[in-house]
């Protein structure tokens, strides 16, 4: 009986290994190979055109804003539409969720995705740009899609395999992205062209819905002869990572330098993601307010104007933001007691209610950035 036993429990872990090893042996990763993983200015940026014949940019607009406030909002944390502007056909959401690489009775492998989805629209068209992304793997390992699953380092020398450490999270990746291409399709009107088992949304009536032509180019929904609107600039968010608070500002502040906000250095980027955020309104020294942006920030640019991201936590008095039609962002990294970046904005306007019990995030358009000599 003990034998028995034996056999049968290295049966149960051996089996799987060789099937799961057969599986990759066979597998086709032709389309996970050199440019499946797109950059843009050496950040990497999944995009797709989808050309809507008849549909007007407010109908696409109204349409994918419900549709993606719907989806962030199933997820926690961050997930949400952080900025809208309907006159340009802009909206911007911050998303967090789980990519599964394997599952069984036994084990989880599983990795937390954060990225940020851009959507454009345009008459008849609109552009969905997936850029960002940023994984937390085993709560500790954390990894940018730049260092992980690019060409440079998830592809051999000769671009005809992929590396067998980095496979699943490029193979992945480049699913997740087709995976949201696919549904903003689907939300437009477009069938559902996955397989059954891989859909999200019910296709019972898949034969009464317009044919999709799947191509490099865009995804094209009904007929007709539509116009490629003008590339977009990608916006550009930093990690909002929660960051150990640094000692209080001092009053004494050294020289700084201006930006050119058309070249924002990657260093600013990296400070937004580690440096304390702290929100100063007002003019006069004696009458400042001074909040730190617990939920962290960002740099971007929208409609091609630098902005900058800052996130008041739920349980933070927002009241002074709310009337604030200008403000300057200090970014101190850890242990400073002088900011390293001063970033001077005026508030946009048009942005999205925060829902309850989240961060209530600003946008604000930079007019200047200084950096500390």
């Amino acid at each position: 009986m003990k034998k028995f036993t034996i056999l049968f429990l290295t049966l149960l872990f051996v089996l799987p290994m060789a099937t799961q090893a057969n599986t990759a042996k066979d597998r086709d990763d032709s389309r996970y190979l050199a440019g499946a993983v797109p950059e843009v200015d050496g950040k990497v940026v999944f995009s797709k055109e989808i050309q809507v014949a008849g549909m007007s940019r407010q109908q696409i607009y109204d349409t994918l804003l419900k549709w993606l406030t719907e989806r962030l909002k199933e997820n926690k944390n961050l997930s949400r539409v952080v900025y809208t502007d309907a006159e340009k056909g802009i909206i911007a959401g911050l998303g967090e969720e789980w990519i599964v690489f394997s599952s069984s009775a036994l084990s989880l492998d599983r990795t937390l995705i954060n990225y940020q989805v851009t959507v454009t629209c345009q008459e008849g068209s609109c552009l969905v740009e997936l850029e960002k992304i940023r994984f937390t793997y085993r709560d500790t390992e954390k990894y940018t899609a730049e260092e992980w699953i690019t060409d440079k380092y998830a592809l051999n020398k000769a671009k005809t395999k992929l590396v067998r450490g980095l496979a699943k999270w490029r193979r992945k990746t480049v699913d997740f992205a087709d995976d949201l291409f696919m549904d903003v399709a689907v939300e437009l009107g477009a069938r559902d062209t996955r397989p059954r088992d891989a859909r999200k949304k019910n296709d019972d009536e898949a034969k009464a819905a317009p044919t999709v032509e799947q191509a490099a180019a865009p995804i094209v929904i009904a007929q007709g002869n539509l116009e490629r609107p003008q590339p977009v600039k990608p916006v550009k968010i930093a990690r909002e990572d929660a960051v150990t608070p640094a000692q209080p500002a001092s009053s004494a502040q050294p020289e700084y330098a201006p930006v050119d906000l058309k070249q924002i250095p990657g260093d600013v980027y990296a400070l937004m993601g580690s440096a304390r955020l702290v929100i100063s309104i007002g003019t006069d020294e004696f009458n400042m307010t001074n909040m730190t942006a617990n939920a962290g920030g960002a740099i971007g640019f929208l409609a091609g104007k630098a902005v900058a991201y800052c996130n008041l936590a739920p349980d933070q008095p927002y009241d002074v933001m709310e009337k604030a039609s200008t403000y300057t962002l200090k970014l101190y990294p850890q242990g400073q007691t002088t900011p390293q970046a001063i970033i001077e904005c005026v508030k946009l306007p048009q942005q999205a209610a925060p829902q309850a019990g989240q961060p209530r995030t600003y946008v604000g358009e930079i007019t200047k950035l200084s950096l500390k000599k």
